[in-house]
């Protein structure tokens, strides 16, 4: 039997954030002495060709093989698994199904890496654009052993179907479209497909969930590009302008509307300045870097951050590109050649929660050995670690493979500060412990607001070093299934590197 391979990886091209890594090089070295094609397995001479589904499985593990973080830890991602051209078709072959095979490939350690079956779809997520009604919100199970299940709202997206509705922060539904939700049927209900549902709101009454009788009909808007910004405000206080700024996403191309905000904090005078991270689940580094440079100012050229890649593509960049390609600095203009208004300020305020994450733990980690940075509400998720968006490329002119529209997202790097330290896989402790009461949320950006009140409260010099509490038992909190595509960071550098298969 003769085997025929489609090799369909001559040229990566990865998305780095908003910015494609394209492989200029030649074609992929063969697998043995010419082709593939012809490769003898037996005396059968029955062709087998790797198409569709065999094709992307080929793509999985090249890309995984050159690009993975721990590929030298998976002793299937070795690289001695392509010398032999029969046991690795044959191998390929035994392993179809490219969810299944990808997760198979990835390291234990690993918590971020997935795999996508359509790359429009991730890459309008890495850029805030995905379908959404508007509402953003968390689940739990309603009560201790039991399926039953109620969402609360966290916020309202800005321009969204949502906003101006009879829908907001702290409020409760147990229902949709009239069926009441539960541990089976949540994800349909709620993450399917339809465009259009009616949520059955509800209320506590005696201890228990019961529906209010208050419906309301949304309409997810597709393609809906979020404002990251979601609350920017300079509080009148007793100890002068405090500025605080809910940032929700960091996005690259936001950064001259953060500029604009940081040049209004300058014209009021801010002495202190409160950063919400809460719900932001990461996103570009370039942005948190021209962040973390409107915050201070005195740092320019400075390092904020260093990245570490597997043994091939460190190895790579520092030869072709200098160990300067693995230093992120700060800098005092934005990408475009607009000035930062910086702050110069030598303290921050940052409030997170469990949610926040890569990007988000980035700032705090980068300004630390250089700031005094006081983290106050929750731990952090622990996500020390980037990723890259692979695509299947066919030829130099960047074409996508047309027989799939598979991507990857694996996880690449990891991130450290200025002087090293990265170890914060189980999350950022804070420096004050705050937890949302589920039952009572607050208004958002209202001095009154558990977490914002604490900060102000040190800044006044009127708190005290205690937990906070909810009131609702947290363990009941049910994991986002979307929560694993929004926890990114994205790098942005304008890399090319040669395919490397021996």
């Amino acid at each position: 039997m003769k085997l025929t391979v489609s090799m369909h990886l001559s040229y990566f091209n990865i998305m780095i954030g908003l910015l494609l890594f394209s492989f200029q090089s030649c074609d992929n070295e063969p697998l043995d002495d010419g082709d593939v094609t012809g490769a003898n397995l037996d005396t059968d001479d029955t062709a087998i060709s790797l198409e569709n589904e065999l094709q992307i499985s080929d793509f999985i593990w090249q890309g995984l093989n050159e690009f993975y973080y721990w590929q030298e830890e998976m002793e299937d991602l070795a690289d001695s698994k392509k010398e032999d051209a029969k046991a690795y078709a044959q191998y390929i072959n035994n392993n179809s199904e490219p969810k299944t095979f990808f997760e198979s490939l990835n390291h234990p350690d690993d918590r971020f890496s997935w795999i996508q079956d359509d790359y429009l779809e991730l890459e309008n997520s890495l850029q805030g654009i995905f379908a959404t009604n508007g509402v953003e919100f968390s689940l739990l199970y309603a009560c201790e052993n039991c399926s039953e299940v109620v969402g609360f709202v966290k916020y309202i997206l800005k321009d969204s179907n949502a906003e101006g509705k009879n829908i907001n922060r702290g409020d409760l539904f147990n229902g949709v479209n009239g069926t009441l939700l539960n541990v089976s049927n949540y994800r349909s209900l709620l993450f399917g497909d339809e465009l259009n549902y009616t949520l059955n709101m509800a209320k506590v009454e005696n201890g228990s969930i019961i529906s209010n009788g208050i419906n309301i009909e949304l309409d997810k808007i597709e393609n809906f590009e979020v404002n990251p910004v979601q609350i920017n405000k300079v509080l009148n206080t007793s100890v002068g302008n405090i500025g605080y700024l809910m940032y929700n996403q960091f996005v690259a191309s936001k950064s001259n509307d953060l500029n604009k905000i940081f040049a209004d904090f300058k014209k009021e005078g801010i002495n202190d300045l409160i950063i919400d991270l809460r719900y932001n689940s990461g996103g570009s580094v370039k942005n948190c870097i021209e962040l973390a440079s409107m915050i201070t100012g005195q740092f320019k050229d400075e390092i904020f951050s260093k990245e570490e890649w597997n043994t091939k593509l460190d190895e790579f960049l520092k030869v072709n590109y200098g160990p300067e390609s693995l230093i992120n600095r700060f800098v005092n203009i934005l990408s475009d050649g607009e000035g930062i208004n910086s702050l110069q300020l030598n303290r921050l305020y940052v409030l997170t929660s469990s949610e926040s994450a890569s990007a988000s733990e980035l700032l705090i980690n980068g300004l630390s050995p250089l700031i005094e940075v006081i983290q106050i509400g929750e731990r952090t998720l622990g996500k020390n670690v980037g990723s890259i968006t692979v695509y299947d490329y066919i030829d130099n002119d960047k074409t996508k493979n047309p027989d799939h529209r598979y991507a990857m997202q694996p996880i690449v790097l990891k991130i450290a500060n200025s002087i090293g330290f990265s170890d914060y896989t189980d999350g950022l402790e804070p420096f004050i412990e705050v937890q949302e009461d589920l039952k009572n949320l607050g208004v958002l950006g209202e001095q009154e607001e558990s977490f914002l009140a604490t900060a102000l409260s040190l800044i006044t010099g009127t708190a005290k070093r205690n937990i906070l509490k909810a009131e609702w038992d947290r363990s009941l909190l049910i994991n986002d299934p979307l929560m694993l595509k929004r926890q990114k960071m994205i790098i942005e550098k304008n890399f090319s590197f040669p395919a490397m298969v021996n």
